[in-house]
């Protein structure tokens, strides 16, 4: 028969700690001895980790994320917004559409036009509501708004980095109380008119 193996001097002080804890069933009497030795302690550096764990986790998916171009692979910058041509092309169609493929087309000459391009946000929008609203009493119908492509922001741009602050504000202008009331369609204009640099804005009758 094997004999049993007695308790280390790290377990009995271990057990002496554990037994001082606790409150006695029977005041006076002696603490009994634990029934079975304690199982070793596991030493974390002989445990050979699993293939699984040792595998490094796959980073979230960026899908949906626009990043920068090639030369901007290194910075951190992402744009979250969708370009404004893309986002114009999402609007539903409210205009006639044999006139609207005209206009895509650059088949039909704007009526009046106007160059934000070197503009401040706040001193464009002003001139844009002036320019629009006096297009509509004219009763124009195809006006042409010029905004330029605009240029990247630096590696120390916030996020999210658009390139051309007009560009991507003009449209969201034009969706917004007062000009709402007068402008039928936005689109980006054919590149004869200024390609991704203007748009053409359709009036209200």
């Amino acid at each position: 028969m094997k004999r049993r193996r007695g308790l280390s001097t790290e377990d009995k002080v271990l057990w002496s700690r554990v037994a001082a804890s606790v409150d006695p069933l029977h005041p006076g009497g002696r603490h009994p001895a634990p029934a079975d030795d304690p199982p070793p302690a596991l030493n974390p550096t002989k445990i050979a980790p699993s293939r699984q764990a040792a595998e490094p986790v796959p980073p979230p998916s960026l899908a949906g994320l626009r990043l920068g171009n090639r030369k901007d692979a290194a910075s951190t910058r992402i744009d979250l917004s969708p370009l404004p041509n893309e986002a114009l092309d999402a609007q539903p169609l409210r205009m006639d559409h044999k006139t609207h493929r005209q206009m895509t087309r650059g088949k039909l000459s704007p009526e009046a036009r106007i160059d934000l391009h070197g503009m401040t946000l706040a001193v464009a929008q002003p001139v844009l509501t002036r320019f629009i609203m006096q297009a509509r009493a004219d009763r124009l119908r195809l006006v042409l708004v010029i905004t330029g492509k605009g240029r990247a922001g630096g590696p120390d741009a916030p996020l999210p980095v658009r390139p051309g602050a007009l560009r991507h504000n003009v449209p969201h202008w034009l969706h917004m109380p007062p000009l709402s009331t007068a402008v039928l369609q936005v689109r980006p204009a054919h590149r004869r008119h200024g390609g991704e640099g203007a748009y053409y804005v359709y009036l209200r009758r």
